[in-house]
């Protein structure tokens, strides 16, 4: 007898909620029309991607931030409402941002 069938003897009464799995976050991050910039530097030598104009909230940006780098496998930080990703990956994200919906716009080379 497993936990499912312990449980359905304690509360013979309950009906469990169907859970749906949300795989995409659209649902809780704000969408904006204003297009996010995407723009290449270089710091230190070092190649970096810089992600900025989103004008939801910093939680919201957060979210999205730590989806990019887990999804990407790479390094990064927020600071100054400017998303910071360690590594050359315009197209990737764009691509990310653009099939979550959002407006990409490259800046620079």
């Amino acid at each position: 007898m497993d936990l499912q069938d312990q449980l359905k003897n304690l509360f013979p009464d309950h009906v469990p909620e169907e859970t749906s799995e949300n795989t995409s976050d659209n649902s809780n991050i704000w969408m904006q029309d204003d297009p996010i910039l995407c723009k290449y530097e270089k710091r230190k030598g070092k190649p970096i991607t810089i992600l900025e104009g989103y004008t939801g909230a910093t939680e919201d940006y957060k979210d999205l931030a730590k989806e990019i780098k887990t999804t990407l496998s790479v390094g990064g930080s927020f600071k100054d409402d400017k998303i910071i990703i360690q590594g050359d990956y315009r197209d990737k994200i764009m691509k990310i941002l653009k099939d979550k919906g959002f407006n990409v716009k490259r800046v620079g080379g």
